[in-house]
């Protein structure tokens, strides 16, 4: 009898615990099963997406009379404002103000404002074409006056041809663009661009002679047609 108890007695010491039931107590004491993250996604797919864009930049060029009308070094600033409307496209406007400063060229100020339809070929260049309207604002440029000078006129004159140019213009005009543009994408939200534009003015310069015409009780003006051509280098922060 005696025997029988010591036997059972040291089966029932000897069983060790099952092996299932420390490593649940293990798995419940330790830290929770880790979670993966979401997948990211890179800046330059989140530029892809359509939505406002705005970008600051400033530009450095020449704007180039043709047909004698006078040209000037254009150092100014640019404001692009515009929509991407998918992977491939953008609709932008951009309004570009620069000083023009030549001696015995251009002196005053050279803005415009174009709607520029914008073709995204790789994720980095891109090519628009832009149409709007351009104009010149001079003040004294130091020019030689022309004939017919403004006290022979008893009514306004326009000028055949821009040669030789008249001493100060203020006008308005058509102007067109075209540019190749390379965009680094800085982050989600932010990007630096650089971009070669060629540039086209039609502008009708009016040069007020201070006299009125008696008949009429209107200002008498001389006018004139300058042409342009040039070309920018410009540098331009965008945001999204």
């Amino acid at each position: 009898m005696i025997v029988a108890l010591a036997f059972t007695g040291s089966a029932y010491a000897a069983e060790p615990a099952p092996a299932s039931t420390n490593l649940a107590a293990g798995a419940n004491d330790g830290d929770p099963e880790p979670k993966l993250s979401l997948p990211t996604e890179a800046d330059r797919d989140a530029w892809r997406h359509g939505g406002f864009r705005m970008g600051l930049g400033a530009e450095y060029g020449d704007m180039v009379g043709l047909e004698g009308a006078p040209s000037g070094r254009l150092l100014g600033f640019l404001l692009r404002l515009g929509a991407r409307l998918d992977p491939d496209w953008s609709l932008l406007a951009s309004l570009q103000y620069a000083r023009a400063s030549t001696a015995g060229g251009l002196s005053g100020l050279r803005f415009s404002g174009t709607i520029d339809p914008t073709w995204h070929v790789t994720q980095h260049l891109s090519l628009a074409v832009g149409l709007g309207f351009g104009g010149i604002i001079e003040g004294s440029t130091g020019r030689p006056d022309v004939t017919p000078l403004p006290g022979t006129l008893a009514s306004s004159y326009t000028f055949p041809s821009s040669s030789p140019p008249l001493p100060s213009c203020t006008g308005l005009g058509v102007a067109g663009l075209a540019r190749a543009e390379w965009t680094i994408v800085l982050g989600p939200r932010s990007a630096t661009s650089f971009a070669l534009e060629g540039i086209g003015q039609w502008t009708g310069c009016v040069d007020d002679t201070g006299h009125v015409d008696l008949d009429t009780g209107q200002a008498i003006v001389r006018r004139q047609w300058w042409p342009h051509t040039g070309g920018t280098l410009q540098w331009m922060v965008t945001w999204r």
